[in-house]
């Protein structure tokens, strides 16, 4: 077991994987490990360096690890997978990230603080109760329109349909139906004071970060997006340029190409979703404001391209933007203008 120099090890709920090679790459241990077997077997071993997917759990057990002295390299399963051989199960997978770990050129996942951990994990909280929200707000539109009861996109259109569904003598709607239309709209309320809580949660806990402080100065971030941004982004430094960082929120073009020829398509949509939303509808609505008429490049975009292309540009180029502003850890500057 001394001879251990690199372990892969595939995290699950209960079982976990693990294989160690020595510093010749020679395979030295293979075995299962139940979940409250795991501190014990690796706080004995000398240091070593041990991957790990960045999956569900995976900073927990980075952070544990690490308490034992030993070197965790986080590592996207993406990245990963392409070390799988042949059929697909817990040891092969625990093989393949032993052997993607020790690669040269391997990209890895900076591990998260416990604070910035439960910071992201309120960013998730809001994200599911925004999708609850507009779940009811569609089911209650389209069980109203059943009976003929349609209302304009919006929120004041909604608006227009609690009032109806509030006035007990409307005859459109029937009274079995009513009582559960009721609940929706009182679950709904619910949820917007919980949302609102969140959000006082979220600017509270901001203000006392300096990269949200930073962040928030720049066109188009707000609140959401900055606290976001700081608490997903813990170190920006392992990406060399402004457009690497871009490209790892999936907002640039997907590339094919073959001999020397290549095509660009869609964007790419990969790295994280969040942030790629929260990046385009603060995008958006820069684009309505009427900061985007005194923006030469914005509205040469704009009379052009498709609000929507208008907006991935813009999304792209405030990530652009915000990786700068972690990385000097200082505020947004507006660029002179041309003369």
């Amino acid at each position: 077991m001394s001879e251990i120099s690199m372990i892969g090890l595939d995290i699950a709920k209960s079982v976990f994987q693990v294989h160690g090679v020595d510093g010749a790459g020679a395979v030295v241990v293979r075995r299962k490990l139940r979940r409250s077997q795991v501190v014990a077997w690796f706080a004995p071993l000398p240091r070593c360096v041990v991957g790990i997917e960045a999956c569900a759990t995976a900073h927990h057990w980075g952070r544990a690890l690490r308490k034992l002295g030993h070197e965790v390299r986080l590592i996207p399963p993406a990245y990963a997978k392409a070390y799988v051989q042949r059929n697909k199960n817990d040891p092969a997978d625990a093989a393949a990230i032993c052997e993607a770990v020790g690669r040269p050129a391997m990209r890895f996942v900076a591990i998260k603080t416990e604070l910035q951990q439960a910071a992201v994990g309120v960013h998730r909280v809001r994200d599911l109760l925004m999708k609850q929200h507009t779940m009811l707000r569609n089911q209650l539109r389209g069980l109203m329109a059943e009976f003929g009861i349609v209302a304009a996109k919006g929120r004041r259109g909604f608006s227009a349909l609690l009032a109806i569904l509030a006035d007990a003598e409307e005859p459109r709607i029937p009274r079995p139906l009513r009582e559960g239309l009721m609940a929706i709209a009182e679950t709904l309320r619910g949820i917007d004071r919980k949302l609102e809580v969140i959000d006082r949660q979220i600017v509270a806990a901001g203000r006392a970060d300096a990269t949200y402080r930073h962040l928030i100065t720049a066109p188009g971030y707000g609140p959401i997006l900055s606290s976001a941004m700081a608490a997903i982004v813990t170190d920006p430094a392992p990406f060399r340029r402004a457009c690497d960082f871009a490209a790892s929120l999936g907002i640039v073009p997907r590339q094919e190409g073959t001999g020397g020829k290549v095509w660009l398509g869609p964007i790419s949509k990969r790295g994280n979703g969040y942030l790629r939303r929260l990046l385009v509808n603060g995008a958006t609505a820069l684009i309505n404001s009427k900061r985007a008429k005194d923006d030469p490049w914005l509205a040469k975009l704009l009379a052009t391209k498709p609000r929507k292309v208008v907006a991935v540009a813009l999304a792209n180029k405030m990530a652009r933007i915000g990786w700068a502003l972690m990385i000097r850890q200082e505020n947004y500057r507006m660029m002179p203008a041309a003369a």
